[in-house]
Order: C-alpha cells, then structure tokens, then sequence
C-alpha cells in the first residue's frame, strides 16, 4: 500500500463535507460518546459506495444520466431535509444542560448513513479513486479493492472522531450561551443548504 494513496485518502476524509459537518453538529450538540457513533454511521455509508464500485454499478451511473441525476437530487432532498430539522428543532444544537429526550444511537446511526448513501458524488470518487491504486496485473483485484476500501473507511472513522472530539471538546464553553449556539445552528443549517446546492450543480 503505497504512501500516494494513505496521502490522497487522508486530504479526502479531511476535506469538510456532510459527514464532517453531521459529526461536529453531533457532539457540539451531544458530546463526543454520541459523535463516535454519528462518525460510525458515516463511515458505514461509504460500504454501499464501496460495493457499488466493485460490482461495477457506479460504471453505470457514471454512464447513466437519468441514474445520477434521480440519485442526486434524492440527495439533494436529504440535505435540505436535514438543514431544515436543524434550523428548526432547538433540540438538534441545544447545548443546555436539560436538553430534553436525545435521538436514539439507531437514528443518529441512520441519519449518519443516509448523508453519505445519497451523495453520488462519493461513488463517482471512488470509481474514479479506487482503480488508480489496483495494478492492472493483479492476479485478485476484488480483494484489494476490498483492502484499500477498508484502510479508507479506517482513516474515515478515525479522522470522523477527532473532528468529534474536537466539537466536544470546545461544547462545555457555549453551554451558558444560548445565542451563540443559534448562531451555530443556523450555519449549519446553511452549511447543509449550500452542500446541497453544490451537489445540484454537480454533472457526471
């Protein structure tokens, strides 16, 4: 496993995206228990991604319009499904000690999987992404696919954690300031309508 794909996969999960801005919603709004598990539940809906490339489904998406466009535009609805729950419900970024009922380890699973199920684009990558690193004389291809997939989902799932921690880490210092915790909600939410956006405008 070459250091060329540990670098590219390190700048991809890095990079700020949905998944990011679920995990640091979640533990400036939960803590970082509950961060762990949005950031499990994002890596885990980069496996359908995974198996679509190497089954060759994302081949057909790629040469698909109607496929990616009624995929992306299902996505496009879930994001601004899920920046309207977050401008709306208090309960969503409600850092206050009494914070009532918190969502169930299943739904922020859930939630966590679907921001990153509905997003072609992460199937394009690795469409795009995955063969580079998989030498054409390779007599098993399918496993190391599977391998370098896994190591990706790792890097994923660790880097997901330390952007929760980061977020639990700063959330003791806003909890007697509602104000600035609406401030954060609203961005978020905006965060999610322009994630949304660009993906609208995302072509094949």
């Amino acid at each position: 496993m070459g250091i060329e794909f540990l670098v590219t996969s390190l700048i991809v999960t890095a990079s700020p995206g949905t998944g990011v801005l679920y995990t640091l919603a979640t533990g400036l709004s939960r803590g970082f228990r509950p961060s762990i598990v949005a950031a499990f539940g994002c890596t885990l809906g980069i496996v359908p991604h995974m198996a679509a490339t190497i089954m060759g489904l994302a081949a057909l998406m790629h040469t698909s319009a109607l496929a990616f466009q009624t995929f992306k535009f299902l996505g496009v609805a879930y994001l601004l499904y899920v920046a309207w729950n977050t401008w709306r419900d208090r309960g969503t970024l409600s850092v206050e000690e009494q914070a009532g009922e918190p969502p169930s380890v299943v739904r922020v699973i859930w939630t966590g999987i679907l921001l990153n199920i509905l997003n072609p684009k992460l199937t394009i990558f690795f469409l795009a992404f995955l063969p580079q690193f998989v030498s054409t004389d390779e007599a098993h291809p399918v496993p190391r696919m599977i391998e370098l997939s896994a190591v990706f989902m790792l890097m994923t799932f660790v880097i997901f954690v330390g952007y929760g921690l980061l977020a639990a880490s700063v959330r003791d210092h806003v909890i007697s300031r509602p104000q600035v915790m609406t401030w954060m909600r609203r961005t978020f939410a905006g965060a999610f309508v322009a994630l949304g956006a660009k993906l609208a405008f995302t072509n094949i």
